[in-house]
């Protein structure tokens, strides 16, 4: 091999040599008659007088071509061709036929000879015949070989691009977590929500079924849900008192913001759903667009159990918190109405130590990120 030579290449090279061809034909004559004309011409030159002797040379020996008569006893030429095409593809198959059977010639070609060779046999055609053949199944075998390289190639390729697209995939999660994080941190007293609602999210999702992709979606979506509070002035942001209504439509603003900045990102756009519709309610009364039951998203329909959750078992500054089982009794009464009756059974079938097991995960996290910035990604 020389350096920098493929082994396709190689295998190419090495098929370049005069082919080693049957001949069958009935006839001891034109057996004779082909096989001197071929041995002249640099070939090597086999010749039997039936289809079933053929094919059992062609088992014990490897042959570049065959030329056959049509009309033979036992097995006929087209016979013959079909066994050839079944067994041995690659290699190169004539048909040699008389001017009254020109008609079953191309029929030959239509089922995969190369060609027809008429007789009597101007021998000089049946050479270059050969050669046009030959240099046709070595073009086949060389593509076979390349795409084979290719698809070997393609599976290396393969495997690095799903490293990268997972290495891609864990920085855009970390880019999510800083962003969430920021969020969190601008707002003290909801440092630690973007992070608990999504585990509480995760846990209901997966609880349903949801797995996979939409399962990272929901986490995502969830993780990112007020990150259009971003463009919200800190006047209104940290007001201490209620909203006024001005201030109460710049808040809701923040949804649509959201969506518009998570839609624009390939990776995130099935996320961006939830974050536009995270404040819609079940029975149509939320906002932006006032969806009402199943038209909400099933992602948004358990982030607003989730939300809730964590919400009534946070402190704020004009209450403490309540206790989990407190708050699962508002999440059943508000039922059918503020809640999917489907997701609130899901919420409720399951233990209330798990809810607070979540939440002191939660807070460990919270210590830790006001400590020492954002660790890596909970989706």
């Amino acid at each position: 091999m020389r350096p920098g030579q493929s082994q396709v290449e190689v295998s190419a090279e090495t098929d370049r040599k005069p082919g080693k061809i049957l001949v069958v034909d009935d006839e001891a004559a034109i057996c004779k008659l082909l096989t001197g004309k071929l041995h002249q011409s640099g070939f090597e030159a086999e010749c039997c007088s039936g289809g079933k002797a053929a094919l059992e040379l062609l088992g014990q020996n490897t042959f570049d071509a065959v030329i056959s008569d049509l009309n033979m006893p036992e097995l006929s030429g087209l016979e013959l061709l079909a066994e050839v095409k079944r067994a041995h593809r690659h290699v190169a198959f004539l048909m040699a036929t008389g001017v009254s059977d020109i008609r079953i010639g191309i029929q030959a070609m239509q089922q995969g000879a190369d060609d027809y060779l008429l007789k009597p046999f101007q021998l000089d055609a049946v050479v270059a015949s050969l050669n046009r053949a030959l240099e046709k199944r070595r073009l086949e075998i060389e593509v076979e070989n390349y795409r084979l390289y290719l698809e070997q190639m393609v599976d290396q390729r393969t495997i690095q691009l799903s490293a990268a697209l997972k290495r891609i995939e864990l920085t855009y999660d970390d880019t999510i977590e800083a962003l969430g994080a920021a969020l969190d941190l601008r707002d003290n007293e909801t440092a630690g929500h973007s992070h608990r609602v999504t585990r509480y999210c995760e846990v209901m999702a997966a609880k349903m079924g949801v797995a996979g992709e939409p399962l990272k979606h929901i986490v995502r979506g969830a993780y990112l849900h007020d990150i259009g509070k971003i463009a919200i002035p800190d006047a209104i942001l940290l007001k201490p008192g209620k909203l006024d209504t001005k201030e109460t439509a710049i808040m809701r603003s923040h949804v649509r913001v959201g969506y518009d900045l998570v839609k624009r990102i390939l990776f995130l756009a099935p996320a961006a759903d939830i974050v536009l519709t995270h404040q819609e309610r079940y029975d149509g009364t939320g906002y932006p667009q006032g969806l009402i039951g199943n038209e909400i998203p099933l992602g948004s329909r358990i982030f607003a159990v989730a939300d809730t959750l964590d919400a009534m078992t946070s402190d704020r500054p004009y209450r403490k918190a309540l206790s989990f089982p407190a708050a699962e009794e508002e999440i059943h009464r508000e039922s059918g109405q503020q809640f999917d009756p489907e997701i609130v059974e899901v919420f409720l079938s399951l233990e209330g130590d798990l809810w607070e097991k979540v939440r002191r995960e939660g807070d460990r996290y919270r210590r830790h990120l006001t400590a020492s910035g954002p660790a890596h990604p909970a989706a």
